[in-house]
């Protein structure tokens, strides 16, 4: 299963979508979620609308090349129309690993279109995900409870889908009873599965201990 850094492997919480964050976590081996928008001709991260202080997009890129060795991007996306200037951007770069998410149906037909790997959401408000057949994988986020079962993970993987989960300490959940039924679910040796979480290291150590 792999770790993806919530925001980078952030220790404050002005850290999140900084530099800082996403140099620690890409040096400590962890994948990263980010969220993308257009600021004037410019992609840049954040989760908010931005400002001129916002990283840019080929700033970020430029830290995955020279800290990671080709861990996952989760790549959140916050305005429609980007998918010419990242496509772009991630050829230029050499990344391969990466995929988008959470943007509108319409939008996500225009990624499947330019042959972008996308990510459909299921979650309780998202019953049945949109676009399935078309999508590399499946977000499965959990607003409001610990929904997740083994039988809706192993459905996905039998799709042949790449399966992240949203971590509950994401929603101000406590994760410990979820990351027990999940370690429990036999899934900690699949690399199909991945986990966003604001807590990177603890769930290395973790699910490690439980292999």
């Amino acid at each position: 299963m792999r770790i993806i850094s919530h925001r980078g492997y952030w220790k404050t919480a002005g850290e999140k979508n900084t530099d800082t964050a996403f140099s620690r976590a890409f040096s400590s081996g962890f994948g990263v979620e980010t969220d993308l928008r257009d600021f004037g001709h410019r992609i840049v991260i954040s989760h908010d609308s931005p400002s001129s202080s916002a990283l840019d997009f080929e700033v970020f890129l430029d830290l995955y090349g020279c800290h990671s060795s080709g861990t996952t991007l989760a790549l959140n996306i916050k305005a429609d129309g980007l998918q010419d200037r990242v496509k772009t951007s991630l050829m230029e770069h050499g990344v391969s690993n990466y995929f988008f998410f959470d943007m509108s149906v319409p939008d996500a037909l225009e990624f499947k279109r330019k042959d972008l790997k996308f990510f459909t959401r299921q979650s309780e408000l998202e019953v049945q995900p949109s676009l399935y057949n078309s999508a590399a994988g499946i977000w499965m986020d959990a607003f409001f409870s610990d929904w997740i079962e083994r039988s809706d993970i192993e459905s996905h993987l039998q799709a042949g889908k790449q399966v992240c989960i949203c971590s509950p300490e994401l929603h101000h959940r406590e994760p410990s009873i979820f990351w027990n039924r999940l370690s429990s679910m036999g899934f900690s040796q699949n690399p199909e599965l991945m986990i966003c979480t604001d807590r990177p290291e603890e769930a290395r150590e973790f699910f490690s201990e439980k292999e």
